[in-house]
């Protein structure tokens, strides 16, 4: 299935673009995250397991377990702190 990708702050800077469009096996947002892992280079750094990385499904927060669907938006963006 297609998934459209958003890269934020941090992340973007690392992967160096706004987002993708990538077409994938995975049913889950986590399974996604592992799949641009497995990629290496810039994907496996900005989205490492030991990193924060913040998730959001169609414009709202979700959990790695959030179910993927057809033309779905996923956002990845490193946790944030006001001041």
């Amino acid at each position: 299935m297609k998934v459209r990708l958003k890269y934020f702050a941090s992340i973007r800077e690392r992967i160096g673009a706004p987002g993708e469009t990538v077409d994938t096996t995975a049913t889950t947002a986590g399974g996604l995250r592992d799949e641009l892992i497995a990629r290496g280079g810039a994907h496996a750094e900005a989205l490492a397991r030991g990193k924060a990385v913040r998730l959001a499904l169609d414009q709202v927060m979700a959990g790695e377990d959030a179910a993927l669907a057809e033309g779905c938006e996923l956002a990845f963006f490193p946790p944030v702190t006001g001041g």
